[in-house]
This record gives structure tokens, C-alpha cells and sequence, in this order.
């Protein structure tokens, strides 16, 4: 219940609409009660039963207060005026009137609590997306992205289908209980609680047997996010998968997480299945102990009449179906709760990456940028250790080294991917901790080895995170980019659609595009990561010019594969296991004869 709960306080921004569905559905059962309430006296016209000295349902009184005694004896009081078949007539069109207002304030209801469900939906998918945002680089790299998607798609799902669709039975259905409970009383007092004696029995039996739902849900769900990871990664390598005919094995893969996915549900299928047939079985029980107790008072001739007890098991009737509704309810909350379960995990996930309360507003670069005794780890293995060096404003710093050699990571630390482990990243003297994030990376571009593009317009690829721009700048910065004669030969131009990751788009074209995107963001510190290695000679050179021109009066800190992009740097920093293993120019360090020469020879560089 403190899942339900939690989900509620999302409802505290409606509670004036919370009453209304409150106050329709009280409405809609009480219509309904007058309703079955018209069947006494109809029985007692039919089976010849009212008369001058009858006591209505065996319980009426003439100073009855309640507005269900007032309106049953005015009926009785119509029966003994009228003749039998008027009367009749008139207690017909009643019921008919009653169960119209009945199914109005009922739909009234629905009518208000959908939107409501919908808004909790809506502010659960808007908080996970904005928390998803929010987390570091490295959340990613450890979390399986099918896993993720699983969470933000299949367990919202979940919890409309489980949690949210049973809101309204549990503000309708105990109310529904209630109120003809309360009405069942009024028929006989002693016949009621013999059925309140079984009802809690079966609610015990149910409520056992649904206890490994929730468990099974939740290995349910994480077999799920398993699969699809698996059919991400599919649609993300089918080159690779063909040119190496590992369909088979992929699809192998693939069946036995959807093998596993099938049986877990078949097993939460037949738990969840089984709430219906039971609380209907305990139901037919219980209306067959009330026909046997209650047939044994009216031969009695001690309690109500007949009418009466055939109007008190149409009391009785219309609980069931309720009861029947929070049975299964239960067993969908087990399995909703699981759902709400991964998805909170999500929403609690600490960000490692925090912004202090105070952190100092940071506007423009001017001096240096300093990293002093860095030191950087993924858990127990260390990536960077104890880097020292400075880049000034305007200078052109180049990181080469081997694979693995921390280089990515390196630059991953400037604007805050990650956080250094010990040691301190400075701008302008100003611990980067300590400045405002969006302040810091407002500073910087990126240009990465893998071009990203999203399924969106050219155009709006290039403005990405711009806020709005206008087109003469757009595309002055495609031109900068070398990007502006590919585009305006598209038949759409800039309005031409890049695809899913830019498919549509050769990959020279997709990195001069998001060249274009840090031309346009006109940084003052600019990171390019490897940007030409992937690229074949012709598109190479092409983009290698448009970040000649980008890097102009700029601060750059390069990772180059290719060394020859790199020979006029103001200074190469050769990593080696993520510690500084040589630094200098190029012909400084290929005076040296150490790693970089190595490195340079290994390319042939001329």
C-alpha cells in the first residue's frame, strides 16, 4: 500500500477533482441502492404481500429518518393509495429514472478520474526521462540501455495497466461495499455478519496464494529489459552480423531470453488468472450458506418475508462483483508494484555528478586550463593517474597514446562526464567542482570520433542546444564546416531528414554536420576527439580543413589516431596506462627516440 501511496501524492494537484470523483461515485452507488431497493415493494405487489398492516422489508418504521426508509415507505404508502397495476407502473419508471442517474454519475466519474490517471502516467514517464538526463556518462556504460528503455516503456505500462487502472476500485469498490453493507444491515443484522464471518476468509486464502506474484513480475520485467538490449544491439550491428553470418547465433541468443520471458509469464499469468475463479467460487459459497441461513428465517416466520430476503440477496449481489474487482486487484498490485519497484530504483539512483548550492557562475575563458595531480578510476581500476599539465588560452594540446591509454576519459573530466577521483581540475584558477555545470560546458564544443546525429532535420541537428538561432548563421556555420555544399545538393536541403544516428548521411557528411553544430555553438574551448579516424582518405581531408578552420583562435585539445594531424600542436602529451609518459613538440619528441617516435614510425609519418 505504500507503493498506492506514493503514487497518490501525485494526485495532491487535483484534489478538487479527487472530491468530485468522490462525490459521483457516492451518487452513482446511492442511485444504484434505490434502484434494488424498489425491487421490496415490487416483490411484495407480485407475491401479494403488502398490505395495511405490512412492515416494509420487514424492517420499515414510520419514523424512519434515513433517506432509503423515507423513500421505500413512500412507495409502500403508494402501493396501499393506488391500485397494484398503477403503482407498479410507477415503481417501474422509479427504477428506470434511479439506474439512468446511477450510470450518469458513473460515467461521470470515469470521465473525471482518466485524465487524472493519465497526468500521474504523464509525470511518471517526465520524471524518469528528466532523471535519465540528468545521470553521468558512466551510469550508462554500466547500465544495459535495453534495461533502461524496459524501465521507461514496459514498467509505465505496467504500473497503468496494474496500479493506476485499480485506483478506481479502491476508491469506488469500499465505498460500493459499504454503502450496501450498511444497507444490509438495515434488512437484518444478524444474516450480515454471518456473511461478514466468510468473507475475510476468503480474502486470506486469496491474498496467500498472490504473495509470489510480485517476485515473479520483477524477473519478468528484467528478462525483458534483457531482450530488449539484445534487439538493440541487433539493429545497431546487422552489418556485422551479416558480413559474419551470425544471424544464427544472434537469433540463438534472442530465443533463449524469449523462451525464458514465456514461461516466467505463463507462471504470472496463472497466479493472476486464478484471483477471478476463486473469489467467484468463494462468492457462490457464501450466497448459498446466506440462501440456506436466510430460507430457514423466513420459514421461521420470525424475521423478514420473503420479499425481503430475495431483496437482501439483490443487496448481496451487488457486492460481489466488487469484492471480485479488489481480489483481483491484489494481484495486480503485486505485479504493478515490481514494476513501480524498478522504476523507483531508476528515480533514486544518486548522480554522482552534483552542482553545489553555491556554485560560482562561470562565463567566459581567459587563461588556463589546469589539471593538477588528476587521478580518475572506475571503481577498482584505475584509468588516469597523476596528471599534471596546463593549457593555455589559444594553445593547441594534442593527446596520443595507444588504446586504453586514458585519452577519452582524460577530456571526458573537462566538462564533468565524469568526476575526478582525487586531484583537481582547474579553470582560470576556479576548481571546476565549483562552477555551474551548464556554465562550464557552455564553454566547450565537442567534435567525437562517432558523429552523433539524431532522426531530425539537418538544420535542427546543427542548432542542437542553441535555444533558436537564425538560418544566415546556420548556414554560415555549415560553410565554416565544409557542410554546406553536400546539404544544399539534398533535394530538401537543410530540411533534409538525417535518419536514426544520421543513416541516411555518408560518414564524412554526418562529422562535418556536427562539426557544423560546434561551429554554430562558437565555443571558447573546443575538444575533438579522434574526429577524422574513422573517415576514408577523400572524406578525411575534407573534414581535417573544416576543423583547421574550426580550431582557429581557439583552445583545442586534441586526441589524434592520426599523428599527422597533430605535428603543429603547441605541445603532444604521450599517455601510456593513463600517466603522462612523454611531452614536447613534434620535433622534440621525435628527437627523443621514445614512445611518440615509435608511434610516428609505426604510422610512417613523413
Amino acid at each position: 500500500m505504500k507503493k498506492i501511496s506514493r503514487l497518490l501524492k501525485y494526485l495532491a494537484d487535483y484534489k478538487g477533482k479527487i472530491a468530485f470523483y468522490f462525490a459521483s461515485n457516492l451518487l452513482s452507488i446511492l442511485f444504484g441502492l434505490f434502484s434494488i431497493g424498489m425491487l421490496v415493494p415490487v416483490l411484495g405487489v407480485l407475491f401479494n404481500q403488502v398490505g395495511g398492516d405490512d412492515k416494509l422489508a420487514g424492517a420499515v418504521k414510520p419514523d424512519a429518518t434515513s433517506i432509503v426508509e423515507q423513500v421505500s415507505g413512500y412507495f409502500k404508502h403508494l402501493i396501499q393509495s393506488q391500485d397494484k397495476v398503477t403503482a407498479l407502473a410507477i415503481i417501474c419508471i422509479a427504477v428506470v429514472v434511479f439506474t439512468i442517474c446511477k450510470n450518469l454519475f458513473l460515467y461521470l466519474a470515469l470521465y473525471i478520474l482518466n485524465p487524472l490517471r493519465n497526468a500521474v502516467l504523464r509525470r511518471l514517464r517526465d520524471e524518469l526521462f528528466t532523471k535519465t538526463l540528468s545521470l553521468p556518462i558512466g551510469f550508462f556504460s554500466e547500465e544495459r540501455k535495453g534495461d533502461l528503455i524496459s524501465r521507461m516503456t514496459n514498467d509505465i505500462n505496467e504500473v497503468e495497466l496494474s496500479i493506476m487502472s485499480v485506483l478506481e476500485v479502491f476508491i469506488r469498490e469500499p465505498i460500493t461495499i459499504i454503502v450496501y453493507l450498511g444497507a444490509m444491515f438495515f434488512f437484518s443484522v444478524k444474516l450480515t455478519l454471518v456473511l461478514l464471518t466468510f468473507l475475510p476468509i476468503a480474502g486470506l486464502i486469496i491474498g496467500r496464494i498472490s504473495k509470489s506474484l510480485r517476485k515473479s513480475s520483477n524477473i519478468a520485467q528484467e528478462q525483458l529489459g534483457s531482450m530488449l538490449g539484445v534487439i538493440d544491439e541487433t539493429l545497431v550491428g546487422m552489418r556485422v552480423l551479416k558480413a559474419f553470418n551470425a544471424e544464427t547465433h544472434q537469433h540463438l541468443k534472442f530465443m533463449k531470453l524469449n523462451n525464458t520471458l514465456f514461461h516466467t509469464r505463463n507462471r504470472i499469468a496463472a497466479r493472476r488468472e486464478l484471483a477471478s475463479p476463486m473469489s467467484e467460487t468463494m462468492g457462490i459459497v457464501v450466497v448459498s450458506l446466506i440462501l440456506w441461513y436466510g430460507g430457514t428465517i423466513v420459514f421461521s416466520g420470525k424475521g423478514f418475508d420473503g420479499a425481503a430476503f430475495l431483496g437482501y440477496i439483490a443487496l448481496f449481489t451487488q457486492i460481489i462483483n466488487p469484492f471480485k474487482n479488489l481480489s483481483s486487484a491484489f494481484y495486480n498490485v503485486q505485479k504493478g508494484t515490481a514494476a513501480l519497484d524498478r522504476i523507483e530504483q531508476l528515480l533514486n539512483t544518486e548522480n554522482a555528478i552534483k552542482e553545489k548550492p553555491d556554485a560560482v557562475a562561470i562565463k567566459s575563458f581567459e587563461r588556463t586550463i589546469e589539471f593538477k595531480n588528476v587521478h580518475f578510476a572506475y571503481g577498482e581500476k584505475k584509468i588516469i593517474n597523476c596528471v599534471d599539465f596546463t593549457v593555455e588560452k589559444g594553445k593547441v594540446i594534442a593527446l596520443v597514446g595507444a588504446s586504453g591509454a586514458g585519452k577519452s576519459t582524460l577530456v571526458d573530466l573537462i566538462p564533468r562526464f565524469h568526476d575526478v577521483t582525487a586531484g583537481e581540475i582547474l579553470i582560470d584558477g576556479v576548481n571546476i567542482k565549483d562552477c555551474k555545470i551548464d556554465d562550464l560546458r557552455r564553454l566547450m564544443g565537442v567534435v567525437s570520433q562517432d558523429p552523433i546525429l539524431f532522426n531530425d532535420t539537418i538544420y535542427n541537428n546543427i542548432t542542437l542546444g542553441t535555444g533558436g538561432t537564425t538560418k544566415e548563421k546556420v548556414e554560415e556555420a555549415a560553410r565554416i564546416a565544409h557542410a554546406d555544399k553536400f546539404i544544399v545538393q539534398k533535394s530538401e536541403g537543410y530540411e533534409t531528414m538525417a535518419g536514426d544516428r544520421g543513416v541516411r548521411l555518408s560518414g564524412g557528411e554526418r562529422q562535418r554536420v556536427t562539426i557544423a553544430r560546434a561551429v554554430l555553438k562558437n565555443p571558447p574551448i573546443m575538444i575533438l576527439d579522434e574526429a577524422t579516424s574513422s573517415l576514408d582518405t577523400e572524406s578525411e581531408r575534407i573534414v581535417q580543413e573544416a576543423i583547421n578552420t574550426l580550431m582557429k583562435n581557439r583552445t583545442c585539445i586534441v586526441i589524434a589516431h592520426r599523428l599527422s594531424t597533430v605535428q603543429h600542436a603547441d605541445e603532444i602529451i604521450v599517455l601510456e596506462k593513463g600517466s603522462i609518459a612523454e611531452r614536447g613538440t613534434h620535433a622534440g619528441l621525435l628527437a627523443k627516440g621514445g614512445i611518440y617516435k615509435r608511434l610516428v614510425d609505426m604510422q610512417q609519418v613523413k
